[in-house]
């Protein structure tokens, strides 16, 4: 009898192994969640593109002294004229207008003067396209500083 107990037990332990489990192995799963992270987060800083502006602080100075002339300075108003020492240009013609001043300067900075009410991607296109023609510094005007030179608003500012 000790062996009719000793092979049902054995059947019972067979039996065991032999019944499908209902738990789902997850791990595989994590494991290629986590590489895909992984390699999301390694290719995210190489997708980003910007451009870096550094922006512009209110200074006294700036409302002491006379603007310099020699400055090339492209006002982008609210209606999308755009102007470059206040000579008229239109957004075709702005990189040949562009590219024949900065050709013959050294000083490769250009200020912008542009209407508050413009959408940021109007204003970097046309900072894309100075950068296009070898413009290196771009600056940005302030209220304080159009006050000093006599610049208007553009509006919506």
């Amino acid at each position: 009898m000790s062996e009719q107990q000793s092979l049902s037990t054995d059947d019972a332990i067979r039996v065991e192994h032999l019944e499908p489990s209902c738990d789902m192995n997850v791990t595989p799963m994590i494991d290629v969640l986590l590489v895909l992270l992984i390699i999301f987060m390694a290719a995210l800083p190489l997708t980003q593109k910007g451009v870096d502006i550094n922006l512009p602080a209110e200074t006294r100075a700036a409302n002491q002294s006379q603007p310099d002339t020699s400055q090339i300075v492209l006002e982008y108003t609210a209606d999308r004229r755009l102007s470059v020492n206040k000579q008229a240009v239109t957004l075709r013609e702005l990189t040949s207008r562009l590219r024949t001043i900065y050709e013959a300067r050294q000083d490769k900075t250009m200020f912008i003067a542009a209407a508050g009410s413009l959408r940021y991607g109007e204003i970097i296109d046309v900072i894309d396209a100075a950068k296009g023609v070898g413009v290196e510094k771009v600056g940005i005007v302030t209220e304080g500083m159009r006050q000093a030179a006599g610049v208007q608003g553009g509006g919506g500012n």
